[in-house]
């Protein structure tokens, strides 16, 4: 038995050598990675959970393997007899370690990708297939544009030093790791990355390979799943963990290396620190389109909490600055002002640690400095106190209220220090400390307010039945903006505190009151979804000046379905025409495109292709009425939503429509791919700025005529077959509900607002982010690819010539060219023989061949889509993620049969198992765990092991909505 065992141990790693692919280069430390943790893994759960459920995960990985090595669905239903013979511990914990082996493979990848980066970078080498599509270095951007593109480097930093890019951070319900497991993936992460250096001593390791195993076990030891919903505090206060771990450090050490490259194309000048180029908004807590948790006094909370998070990020950086500053050379004016600063302030302060005593006024720096730290430390404090009891016994004098009150004492220092030959001083830390308080501000982000645009509607409703003046709802459009510009122009107060208000009014109201109340620079703009007329803007611009909003927020319209889209032109232009409008916004406006609902309305194609002309002619209206247009980009981290390379997303916009100004979402478990890690931030800030610069310089060639022809016919036919099968077919909706686990999926307790905008309703309802997260689950990924089939047939067999003209677009137009790449990229991750399984188990029969039609329309397009890429096979073009998918294939079709099995147990009460008698004692460790969920509705363990399984295909799509 002994030497059995032996033998199945080791035959894990042999498996994992056989299955695995082959080595696609020199540098390829993949499968090496991801064998030391999965050894390390396995030997963790036989000391915590035994020998017999280790061989069950090793079985089912092999069963899994051998499915994706020969696509048998014979080897699903061994897996399927397996899984439903554990009983309800056993199970948890098998569907615990997929999941946790799945978390462990992508961080083994991370590695692998920033192992090959830091190699590229000593070899200064970037021309490599892979990278070439998907990378933008700052410093091969500049010498791109100076050596190939003939721009001289004057003209480069010019462009550099006016643009400005705007991330806004979104709470999307898609993270769907906790923040205590993603700290602890990260110190896997580095025990990793320490273990394979060069000059490691043997004690090095030994404790390296402790810490690595003690990491890892406190991850499986941690439980998964949150218990409750997060509120959008908890959603604020996660997105905010970014900025002290990554961020605030992150945006001056990038610009640091932007410095560095301008002088490497002979610019002997640094980034003016004032220079915008980088800013963070936030929409955690000012969100409440749909979300009634988001309440006025939820956004007062999260923009208090920001400033005090703020004050205290600075505060904890200025003695560090005060030490650093310890010359007492200085100019008159510096000197000055520290001998006016040294007679006012007379004591000790015995509440700091470091320079307590009264600072001596030769040390000028420091006393300026420490003028700084009083008020930073006030700040923070009032702040604190308005949080927890509203008012706060500090007086508002003795604190910043102003960013410019903040820098000037600062920028005196940087002159006095410069005047003084001491140059070299004044651009070190000092110069990193004006480039944070220049990009945070005291706020640290600007909060977005988001509200839909018919509650404004109900507010001017309530208002005029009020007055006697009627029903505003029944009004057309133009007595609408007839009375609220005549409003607007008058001066008397619209209505006082007698107006009847339900709660949703005054939930309005009250949003403005906060608004009013907070200082203005906390706040970045209001969005308004699902406008669609001039008036429904106005109505903002009117609510706010009733409000006594002081500095009114710029007022943003959101279009999203694709009639919107289709009609925003018309209606900004609209906007624009009005006289009061066009002198209120001084030149600038910013109109933001939702990729989500577009997708879900239309299908990608159609999405994709409307949200690209939209653009176009929004800038054509612009230039016409002499105005700036932003465009604000509400991309998800799914293809279905929109995400994709940040790089290839931005280089594939219409030429113009970025113009140096770019304002982009970065949602859910985006934020952490792009700033969990010290590098991930840099990469993540270089990428935007890097693609923004050469999309201004270098723009994208604009598509031929016959090119858009084709696209507007191939569009037609795409929507038509999408809308026939999602909108049309009677009985699609209750086929999507019984293939995937859209009906559970508010179990999981990712988002603070609710999966549905109604409880009731059809596809209409649903949240764009449930829709693309059950369709991932199955990995059939219905609403990406659905369309392009139809799309593609019909222009070839119209014409055989249009193949040849679909390929040259895929050549030479970036546009076309990564909407078919990221749908290909969904097809090397996609698995109908998946979706056939969960349909045979949880769907009923009447509605098999419905399936059966879907999968040979799954075959049809992707046979299509290879022909018009002029591609063999899937991802013939990367080889490195090719790789990446077959590792975590089998770890993702073993959490997929699991979840299909579980969701038969728990719908169908006549669905009996048989469990295998067990080996251990009945107390043994598994059984503690189905107690963690003693309140489920359903049999025992049953809820765990579905969303434990959820989760992991999550991280193992690693794009979940």
């Amino acid at each position: 038995m002994a030497s059995r065992n032996l033998e199945k141990m080791a035959s894990i790693d042999a498996q994992l050598r056989l299955l695995a692919p082959g080595k696609v280069s020199e540098d390829d430390k993949l499968i090496e990675y991801d064998a030391l943790l999965l050894d390390r893994f396995l030997d963790i759960l036989q000391d915590l959970h035994g020998e017999d459920l280790r061989e069950t995960v090793q079985d089912c990985y092999e069963l899994s393997a051998e499915y994706e090595g020969k696509q048998d669905p014979k080897k699903l239903e061994e897996l399927g007899n397996v899984f439903t013979s554990l009983d309800p511990g056993d199970s948890i914990v098998v569907a615990k370690s997929f999941s946790h082996m799945l978390n462990l493979a992508n961080l083994a990848e991370e590695v692998q990708i920033a192992y090959r980066r830091r190699i590229k970078l000593k070899k200064g080498d970037f021309v490599d297939e892979a990278n070439a599509t998907t990378e933008s270095d700052i410093e091969e951007t500049f010498k791109k544009l100076v050596g190939q593109l003939k721009k001289s480097p004057q003209e480069v930093f010019d462009e550099l030093k006016n643009q400005t890019i705007d991330l806004v951070l979104t709470a999307h319900p898609t993270q769907s790791v906790r923040r205590s497991l993603l700290q602890k993936h990260a110190r896997v992460r580095n025990c990793l990355t320490q273990l394979y250096a060069k000059d490691i001593t043997p004690d090095d390791k030994q404790e390296l390979d402790e810490a690595l195993q003690r990491e890892i076990q406190a991850a499986f030891r941690t439980d998964e799943i949150r218990r409750t919903p997060p509120t959008p505090q908890d959603e604020m206060r996660a997105g905010m963990s970014y900025f002290h771990e990554t961020i605030w450090k992150g945006v001056p050490k990038f610009l640091r290396r932007v410095d560095t490259a301008l002088k490497n194309i002979g610019i002997n000048e640094r980034v003016p620190y004032n220079a915008p180029l980088i800013q963070f908004s936030s929409w955690m807590g000012g969100d409440r389109d749909g979300n009634p948790r988001v309440t006025p006094e939820v956004t007062r909370d999260v923009c208090l909490l920001a400033r005090m998070m703020a004050a205290n990020l600075y505060f904890s950086q200025i003695e560090d600055l005060m030490f650093e500053l310890s010359m007492w050379r200085c100019n008159e004016e510096l000197l000055a002002r520290a001998h006016e600063l040294h007679r006012s302030s007379r004591k000790d302060a015995k509440h700091y640690i470091e320079f307590w005593k009264q600072i001596p006024p030769n040390e000028p720096y420091r006393v300026i400095l420490g003028g700084v730290r009083d008020k930073l430390y006030n700040t923070r404090e009032r702040a604190r106190q308005l949080l927890s009891s509203v008012t706060s016994d500090i007086p508002e004098d003795t604190t910043f209220t102003s960013v410019e009150q903040f820098l000037e004492p600062l920028e005196l220092c940087y002159r006095s220090l410069c005047s003084c030959g001491d140059k070299a001083i004044a651009d070190g830390s000092l110069l990193d400390f004006l480039r944070q308080v220049s990009t945070f501000g005291l706020s640290l982000v600007r909060l977005d307010i988001r509200q839909e645009s018919d509650r404004h509607t109900d507010v001017i409703d309530t208002i005029t039945k009020h007055l006697g003046l009627g029903s505003y709802r029944e009004w057309p459009e133009k007595q609408r903006q007839e009375w609220l510009l005549s409003e607007l122009s008058g001066k008397r107060p619209l209505f006082g505190a007698d107006v009847p208000k339900t709660e949703e009014v005054s939930d309005v109201l009250d949003t403005f009151k906060v608004i009013s109340e907070l200082p203005s620079d906390n706040f970045g703009a209001y969005i308004i979804s699902m406008a669609t007329a001039p008036s429904d803007v106005l109505a903002v611009e009117l609510l706010q000046r009733e409000c006594h909003v002081k500095k009114p927020l710029r007022v943003v319209p959101l279009f999203e379905k694709l009639a919107d889209l289709e009609a925003a032109p018309a209606a900004v232009a609209r906007l624009f025409s009005i006289d009061w409008y066009k002198n209120r916004i001084n030149g600038k406006q910013e109109v933001m495109i939702g990729y989500s609902d577009s997708g879900k309305d239309a299908g990608r194609l159609s999405a994709a292709w409307q949200l690209y002309k939209a653009q176009e002619e929004l800038v054509k209206v612009a230039k016409q009425y002499g105005i700036k247009l932003t465009m604000f980009h509400g991309r998800g981290g799914t293809v279905g939503r929109g995400g994709g390379p940040t790089h290839l997303a931005i280089l594939s916009q219409p030429p113009e429509t970025i113009h140096g100004s770019f304002r982009v979402t970065v949602q859910g478990e985006v934020i952490e791919q792009s700033f969990g890690e010290e590098h991930l931030c840099f990469r993540t800030l270089q990428r935007f700025t890097a693609a923004t610069l050469e999309h201004g310089m270098n723009p994208p060639v604009s598509p031929k005529p016959e090119w858009r022809a084709l696209m507007d016919e191939m569009a037609v036919v795409a929507t038509e077959e999408y809308r026939s099968i999602v909108f049309q077919e009677p009985r699609f909706v209750e086929y999507f509900r019984l293939a995937t686990p859209e009906m559970e999926y508010g179990r999981m307790n990712i988002g603070s607002r609710p999966s549905k905008r109604k409880p009731s309703g059809g596809i209409e309802s649903l949240r764009a982010i449930p829709w693309i997260f059950a369709w991932t689950q199955t990995r059939f990924h219905l609403p990406v690819w659905l369309g392009f089939g139809a799309a593609f047939k019909q222009a070839i067999e119209k014409d055989a010539k249009n193949l040849q003209m679909l390929r040259e677009m895929y050549n030479q137009w970036p546009f076309f060219r990564v909407t078919i790449d990221l749908i290909e990229m969904v097809f090397a991750k996609g698995d109908p023989g998946i979706a056939a399984l969960y349909d045979k188990l949880l769907v009923s029969e009447d509605l098999w061949s419905f399936g059966e039609r879907l999968r040979t329309n799954y075959e049809d397009t992707k046979r299509l889509l290879l022909q018009v890429a002029g591609h063999k096979a899937l991802l013939e073009g990367d080889p490195y993620l090719r790789q990446r998918l077959v590792l975590r294939d089998s770890y993702i079709t073993a959490l997929n049969v699991c979840q299909a099995y579980t969701l038969k147990q728990i719908r169908d009460p006549n669905y009996l198992v048989q469990v295998r008698p067990s080996k251990e004692p009945a107390s043994k460790p598994a059984a503690e765990l189905v107690n963690l969920n003693p309140t489920s509705e359903y049999a025992p363990g049953l809820e765990d092991t579905l969303i434990l399984t959820m989760k992991g295909i999550a991280a193992g799509m690693q794009n979940t909505g």
